[in-house]
């Protein structure tokens, strides 16, 4: 199967191809028919690192008129990175295409910048929503003619609080527009959304866990007391050499002694937790792309919309407490056909919540002695 067969036009497969893009992931498959040949709302629910960009994307992107200069869509995404990162994908889908202009509007940069870049023509709006909602109070959005709202990770904004701006938005663009909500898991909250703002017929497409863990990973845990986990993962890491990954903990506090004990062990290390301001997180989100930076030691919470090419492993000091996060972790590892490595440090205790992992997520794990 190739994006070709899907009906994708060839001068949107010629910016995939040049990505690197070729086969289609099960939720493109799924999507990019139903999206591009249909007026209609949509629900997909699948797992982070499925590809779920080019699924929205490339029929968004074909159903633009590029001589129309208004905003035509709006993409609204839980946080900055991920905004900025899908504005970023749709730029280069767009290669060897006609223009088609992207904004990403945000919170943590000056507003009269982003004012300034709107007053440009503007046919897709990506935006968090406290900042989306803060433009049109402005009156310098205008989301009346908007014929298609996406909302990404959407059971992660409601997570981090933005049910209120959701709710404020969908309702002021009801009536003429399609909905398309994609989301890894669906929570209570969101089911609210949905049958407030999602029409009865929406088209609906769960992708299986089965099919949402990424094959290319590699599982692997290592048995041992508390005392010893640091040096077991100095050891891991002498074996990595250049390769690069993230480390998660579990809370803030472990995250900030973990970062301070690399550190002192002379490895390049950026922490990312929740209390950062914008401007140190996108710091150490620089160096770590541009590769000064070897490792990220990151929590859950801090790791949202966080995605970075050529992740050799993902390394779990303490394990998640939930499973979509062991999800949303080792995903971030075996991106676009490459494989990685996902190593759990584990007390014996533990086991049981790796056998439930196994169970859970349909994968099996291996245990290095």
């Amino acid at each position: 199967m190739t994006f070709l067969d899907l009906g994708v036009p060839k001068d949107l497969n010629k910016g995939l191809e040049e990505m690197g893009i070729l086969v289609p992931t099960k939720i493109q498959e799924q999507a990019i028919p139903v999206l591009m040949n249909n007026q209609t709302d949509f629900i997909g629910k699948a797992q982070t690192g499925t590809g779920k960009t080019a699924a929205f994307g490339i029929p968004l992107l074909s159903k633009i008129n590029h001589k129309e200069n208004y905003i035509q869509a709006l993409i609204l995404s839980p946080t900055r990175e991920l905004g900025q990162q899908i504005a970023k994908q749709l730029f280069k889908f767009t290669k060897y295409t006609d223009k088609i202009f992207t904004e990403s509007v945000y919170g943590g940069e000056k507003i009269e910048k982003q004012i300034s870049r709107l007053n440009r023509p503007t046919h897709i709006v990506v935006a968090t929503p406290g900042r989306l909602i803060d433009l049109i109070e402005r009156k310098v959005v205008d989301i009346s003619k908007i014929k298609t709202i996406v909302m990404d990770e959407a059971d992660e904004m409601l997570s981090m609080g933005f049910k209120k701006d959701l709710t404020t938005i969908l309702s002021k663009t009801e009536g003429h527009r399609n909905v398309w909500l994609f989301s890894a898991t669906m929570p209570s909250s969101l089911n609210e959304i949905v049958n407030e703002y999602v029409s009865k017929n929406a088209v609906q497409v769960a992708i299986d866990k089965n099919d949402s863990v990424n094959k290319g990973i590699d599982h692997q845990f290592v048995v041992g007391d508390e005392s010893s986990k640091l040096d077991t993962l100095t050891y891991f890491l002498k074996t990595q050499k250049e390769s690069r990954g993230i480390i998660f903990t579990r809370t803030k506090v472990a995250a900030r002694t973990l970062s301070k004990q690399l550190k002192a062990k002379n490895y390049e290390v950026g922490l990312l937790e929740g209390e950062m301001t914008q401007k140190d997180r996108d710091k150490v989100m620089r160096a770590f792309r541009n590769k000064t930076l070897q490792l990220l030691v990151s929590t859950d919470v801090a790791a949202r919309g966080i995605d970075v090419a050529n992740l050799a492993f993902v390394l779990h000091y303490q394990l998640p407490d939930q499973v979509e996060y062991y999800t949303h972790r080792s995903g971030r590892t075996a991106r676009a056909g490459k494989t990685g490595l996902s190593l759990a440090f584990i007390t014996k205790p533990e086991l049981k919540t790796i056998r439930e992992l196994e169970k859970e997520l349909h994968i099996k794990f291996s245990q290095i002695r």
